[in-house]
């Protein structure tokens, strides 16, 4: 478990060039428009797989959700995180400056609304990281593998993860990682669904077929939410209900 690992706590879009990945959170208030979370969904058993920094987990939680985080930078802890931070914001910030056109800047007006909002983000993670890993709420952990039951959530959740880094991860490792979590929740949901380049992930046709194959309803959702240009679309996989009799 290190920063060679690529999940939603690193950042590496686009015409970004960091010789590194590093710790990168978004927002309670995106992820809503990320995944177009209705207030029955908030109100369900929420899985978040590789959540990183981000806030989403401490805002719910203190609005009375139910949600875990999972995300192998929880095995250190939150002055080792903070401090990771604090090495890589400028450099990211800059990467920012250099590639704004690959971005659309409403409602995030500026580059520097940008890093304003990311620090808030993970800052409200930070001072929640400890309290929350005391009370299991983040697990220091990696798909393709989960330590949850069958069906434990409602909703498990992949932000910037799976087929954003297609180049990384393969065809396979796609699959393996969407079918475990399908084993432990009810939907599962992605977002986005271009590569780091902007191109459609070449895995998505490939996940979509074998998952339909074998019972599961597979569709693409827009969403109220485009920050990288034409990532406005989340992947939905759900169990198809079986034909009345």
């Amino acid at each position: 478990m290190g920063d060679h690992y690529l999940e939603e706590g690193r950042i590496g879009f686009m015409g970004f060039k960091l010789d590194e990945i590093v710790p990168w959170g978004r927002s309670h208030e995106e992820y809503v428009d990320m995944f177009d979370l209705s207030e029955t969904d908030l109100q369900g058993c929420i899985l978040g797989c590789g959540d990183g920094p981000a806030g989403f987990n401490a805002t719910l939680t203190e609005r009375g959700g139910q949600v875990i985080s999972v995300d192998p930078i929880y095995a250190f802890d939150a002055g080792q995180i903070e401090s990771r931070i604090a090495e890589t914001y400028d450099r990211v910030m800059a990467q920012m400056r250099n590639n704004r056109d690959d971005y659309l800047w409403n409602p995030i007006a500026s580059v520097e609304d940008l890093g304003r909002i990311r620090l808030s983000a993970m800052n409200t993670f930070l001072r929640d990281f400890e309290v929350g890993k005391r009370e299991g709420r983040y697990l220091a952990g990696e798909l393709p593998s989960l330590p949850f039951r069958n069906e434990t959530f409602d909703l498990a959740l992949s932000s910037h993860f799976l087929f954003l880094y297609s180049d990384h991860l393969s065809a396979e490792f796609h699959l393996r990682a969407l079918r475990e979590m399908l084993r432990v929740a009810r939907e599962v949901r992605v977002f986005p669904l271009l590569t780091l380049d902007g191109k459609p992930s070449p895995h998505l046709g490939f996940v979509a077929k074998h998952l339909a194959g074998r019972g599961f309803g597979v569709g693409t959702r827009p969403v109220p939410y485009e920050f990288q240009r034409g990532a406005n679309e989340m992947l939905v996989i759900q169990p198809v209900p079986p034909a009345p009799p």
